[in-house]
């Protein structure tokens, strides 16, 4: 049986398509996308998890990606 990680990250209107071609690129699908508690758009990913060691570190890195686009999005609002 397949096993999934998801990720969630808010869509800039003026940069939709780099956002999910980058979050493409890295193995994850759009799932989704709703409007957020605030306004603004949240895109829904998921990718299979992979059972190996190279899993882990795609885990941590989908972390650090999805922590630098939290980054760039809070800058983006300020």
């Amino acid at each position: 049986m397949t096993t999934w990680e998801y990720l969630t990250t808010p869509l800039l209107i003026h940069n939709t398509a780099a956002i999910l071609n980058n979050w493409g690129k890295q193995g994850w699908e759009l799932v989704q996308v709703v409007q957020g508690p605030e306004g603004g758009l949240v895109a829904y990913f998921k990718r299979p998890v992979s059972g190996d060691a190279s899993g882990a570190a795609s885990n941590s890195a989908g972390l650090a990606a999805a922590a630098e686009a939290s980054r760039q999005f809070d800058g983006g609002a300020a």
